[in-house]
């Protein structure tokens, strides 16, 4: 198996996705990529929201990737919930390969957590030390928001989804929920950097 198969077999295998039967929606914005991510979840489909390969993005840096023997039924959905795609893409072909969102590091002690271009930084006991990356509005107000607290002790009104309204909200919301997993599992010896 190559390098590029191998990567993809290992990135679906906690979806329990075979590498030959997914595909990846490409959207025209952010909006309808979060709305979609959304709807598919409360409609028990098999999704995770990727970065679509630099060689098939089009208007929107994410994209969704999921089951296709899914595909009608998820065009389906988001079409009854007018929910604008651009493209369904087969990745069969193993160049197009889609990124990873979320990458954890551990430096000195600390685990990063970087979702996009937003990071989030805890200690071992899940103190947020800090948080930074994007060039949003929101962020230094959720940042002011979440530094200096236990990420287990954040209410859920005051995560970064309910807070912040921008794409940098909901990348750093991808990597608070990253972090709160990876506290409660007390996995944080292990560095899932890829």
């Amino acid at each position: 198996m190559n390098k590029i198969a191998s990567f993809f077999k290992n990135m679906f295998k906690k979806k329990n996705r075979n590498d030959d039967n997914t595909g990846i929606i490409i959207f025209d914005n952010v909006k309808s990529a979060m709305k979609a991510e959304s709807i598919l979840k409360k409609n028990n489909y098999n999704i995770s929201v990727v970065a679509p390969p630099p060689e098939i993005r089009e208007g929107c840096d994410l994209a969704i990737a999921y089951d296709l023997v899914d595909e009608t039924g998820i065009k389906r959905t988001l079409k009854d919930h007018n929910v604008n795609t651009l493209k369904y893409i087969p990745l069969n072909d193993y160049s197009l390969k889609p990124l990873e969102l979320i990458k954890v590091k551990e430096i000195d002690g600390y685990k990063l957590i970087r979702c996009g271009n937003m990071k989030i930084t805890i200690n071992k006991s899940g103190d947020i030390v800090n948080v930074s990356g994007g060039g949003c509005p929101d962020v230094p107000y959720l940042s002011l928001k979440m530094r200096n607290k236990n990420i287990l002790e954040i209410p859920d009104d005051e995560s970064p989804q309910s807070l912040g309204y921008s794409l940098c909200a909901y990348t750093l919301h991808k990597a608070f929920e990253k972090g709160k997993e990876l506290v409660k599992n007390n996995d944080y010896s292990r560095d899932n950097a890829n």
